[in-house]
């Protein structure tokens, strides 16, 4: 079951960074985030 857990906050990981990647970098900063956060921000997200 971990190696399925790991693959799922993978996926969700990807998935976040995916679409915080496609914002503008005004709706990015309307959220508060910098284009250079994304990454940190998807792993908060899913707690890696």
């Amino acid at each position: 079951m971990n190696i399925a857990r790991s693959l799922n906050n993978w996926r969700k990981y990807r998935q976040t960074v995916t679409e915080l990647g496609r914002m503008s970098d005004r709706e990015l900063s309307d959220l508060g985030i910098g284009r250079s956060d994304i990454r940190r921000v998807a792993r908060t997200a899913v707690g890696i």
